[in-house]
């Protein structure tokens, strides 16, 4: 998997949730709202999801398969992301 491309497209500054992101796998294929979430400890990257029907819980549409794979794409967005604020504070 190669992630040609992160787009961050919207910021917030309130709450938990940080921003929303597009990915880019391989020049064709683009999963849209990836979320970056501040968590108790530190930030993460959250799938795009819907309600699963079951109960009041959510499930992802997309996730990756495996450590590295998840791995890989949170540290992609994860730079994107502090990239975004870096420029915004300079």
């Amino acid at each position: 998997m190669n992630i040609s491309d992160v787009k961050i497209y919207r910021v917030l500054n309130q709450g938990k949730l940080k921003a929303i992101a597009s990915v880019t796998i391989d020049d064709c294929l683009v999963i849209h709202n990836v979320r970056v979430v501040q968590g108790d400890n530190k930030l993460f990257v959250a799938m795009p999801n819907k309600p699963n029907g079951r109960d009041d819980g959510y499930s992802d549409i997309i996730h990756p398969i495996g450590t590295e794979a998840r791995e890989y794409l949170e540290k992609i967005v994860l730079t994107a992301y502090e990239n975004v604020l870096l420029n915004e504070a300079a």
